[in-house]
């Protein structure tokens, strides 16, 4: 769909509200939106730009290098107090739950063991930590009954399951799915029919496993570190997909850092708003 746009895609998100489709050019701090006519637009709002999702009344808010920050429809960014202080340490990745709360995972630059959290961002301000111990924290979305979440710590192999209601949040943690081959499961989506769909970063595709956690389709993606996807377009039935030069060798991957676009042959979820 592009060519090399972009260092390290990630997080994209379909809004008809603002007009399409928004990602991340992550370890760049940026912001990325894609114009119907194809152009793409790059908006500065940190070091970092983890992941961005629209607010209900207007604007976004986004998980930046060390916490939160709220841009207000009228583009003005403000970042949230720091969450923790420690430099080799990073936000990575997010999503909205049902009732309308922003999270957002950590990772340490060196990909060290255990040293990440989950967050919760409520829409009154208050931040509560939800995961412990985390290596990457990456995709994260809910069923369409919105009872169950999928998540990925990446260096687990394995796509994450966890029941969900407000009062209780994630809880009851199973395994959905190990990811054959040692495959590194990235950013996620749900469809529809709850077939869920996630990136493999060291694996050139995208996978889409049943409700029943069962191997259905490999997508394949010409470029080697698929970071994450999301459904788009007017019928939420194309998969847009970022990817990653982080790491690679653009001699040999040339469209490493592109956005592509594919028929999923099944519809996505209406993006969930922060209520904040």
């Amino acid at each position: 769909m592009t060519g090399p746009v972009v260092y390290h895609g990630e997080g994209p998100v379909w809004y008809s509200g603002w007009g399409g489709l928004r990602f991340v050019d992550m370890l760049a701090g940026d912001v990325m939106s894609l114009g119907k006519d194809g152009s793409l637009e790059r908006r500065h709002v940190g070091k970092v730009a983890a992941a961005v999702r629209p607010r209900r009344d207007g604007g976004a808010v986004i998980g930046v290098a060390r916490g939160f920050a709220l841009e207000d429809p009228d583009g003005t960014v403000t970042a949230l107090p720091q969450l923790w202080s420690e430099a080799g340490v990073r936000m990575n990745e997010g999503g909205c739950d049902p009732h309308g709360r922003f999270y957002c995972g950590s990772m340490a630059y060196d990909q060290s063991p255990g040293a990440a959290s989950l967050y919760r961002l409520a829409p009154d301000g208050s931040v509560a930590v939800v995961l412990t111990q985390v290596t990457v924290s990456n995709g994260l979305e809910w069923s369409p009954d919105g009872a169950r979440a999928y998540y990925n710590d990446t260096a687990t192999g394995t796509i994450s399951v966890f029941d969900y209601d407000r009062t209780g949040g994630l809880t009851n943690r199973r395994t959905f799915a190990e990811l054959p081959g040692g495959g590194r499961p990235d950013g996620l989506t749900v469809d529809a029919e709850g077939g869920v769909w996630t990136a493999v970063s060291n694996g050139g595709a995208v996978y889409r496993y049943g409700p029943d956690g069962v191997l259905e389709e490999k997508l394949p993606v010409p470029a080697s570190k698929v970071t994450a996807c999301t459904f788009g377009g007017e019928h939420l039935d194309e998969l847009f997909i970022t990817t990653s030069q982080e790491n690679v060798d653009s001699r040999e991957d040339p469209l490493a850092g592109s956005l592509f676009r594919a028929d999923a042959g099944v519809s996505g979820l209406p993006v969930r708003l922060f209520a904040g």
